[in-house]
């Protein structure tokens, strides 16, 4: 064999092998990088029955495959995105990102909006609020974002009066309590189990929903005002990764017509789809 044929097929089996090489790995990478891992409180039926048309949009349309990692405490899916353990998170609202940040000293990032949860006021004994007698416990989420909108429910439900300058409110921020009411702070996935023991309950709709409290026990829903921007769900990303191109296609994989008839049929009244809001018309 000539030296310059030898030369040739080293020449193409060396192609072969790099060929080879980019196929194994190239790919992998490729392949690895449009894989998105997503923080959430351990899910509901409903909620994966959400996300599942979630993944198949961001499958089938931009190639990207969605996992998500399951917490069972608020506490964990901030630190864990900010750890860079995780790629996003979809667990809180506005003013609770807002609080983790400031507390913490992060600068987590909304990206995107999900859904708004009207919080509402439950109760077994009664059927509205005037109802509720002297002295009466209140159970509220004791998480500083929750705890200030279960308190914000009960002022404007009438109960109390609060101090507008304050952010955070707190039961020190309430101004009038004519009836005497006694604010107990639990953790906010106990606040539908604290219900019989006390006069009414404010509780967050997807704990309302994952312990089958009915809408009939409802006495006062939360308005939907300006204020309310705090309350919307967001997907959240670290700050650097804002402008990234498949995280934004995660977006949009959520923010679809089918899936926001996916969370109505789910949800009904207890969820409405956050972006197809036209905050420019609430008031309050």
């Amino acid at each position: 064999m000539k030296r310059s044929t030898k030369w040739i097929l080293w020449i193409i089996v060396a192609v072969v092998i790099i060929g080879i090489g980019w196929l194994s790995f190239g790919r992998g990478s490729a392949s690895k990088s449009k894989t998105v891992t997503i923080g959430v409180i351990t899910p509901s039926k409903q909620e994966n029955a959400v996300w599942n048309t979630v993944k198949k949009t961001a499958k089938d349309k931009y190639g990207i495959t969605i996992n998500l990692k399951e917490f069972t405490d608020y506490s964990q899916p901030n630190k864990a995105l900010a750890s860079h353990n995780i790629d996003l998170n979809s667990f809180q609202t506005v003013g609770f990102l807002d609080q983790s940040n400031d507390a913490n000293h992060q600068t987590l990032t909304r990206i995107g909006d999900t859904i708004i949860t009207p919080m509402r006021l439950y109760s077994d004994k009664y059927k509205k609020p005037s109802q509720i007698p002297a002295g009466s416990t209140i159970a509220v989420p004791n998480d500083t974002a929750n705890e200030d909108r279960g308190i914000r429910l009960l002022a404007s439900a009438g109960l109390i009066k609060l101090d507008p300058k304050i952010r955070f409110t707190t039961p020190k921020a309430i101004t009038s309590n004519p009836k005497h009411l006694k604010i107990k702070a639990v953790d906010a996935n106990s606040t539908a189990r604290a219900l019989p023991d006390v006069a009414a309950s404010s509780i967050n709709g997807g704990f309302a929903k994952n312990a089958g409290v009915p809408l009939s026990k409802t006495i006062f829903t939360e308005p939907l005002t300006s204020y309310s921007k705090q309350y919307v769900n967001v997907i959240v990303a670290n700050k650097k990764d804002v402008n990234n191109k498949i995280y934004k296609q995660v977006v949009k994989a959520y923010q679809t017509a089918e899936n926001k008839k996916q969370i109505e049929k789910q949800f009904g009244q207890l969820e409405r789809p956050a972006w197809t809001i036209d905050w420019s018309k609430i008031s309050d």
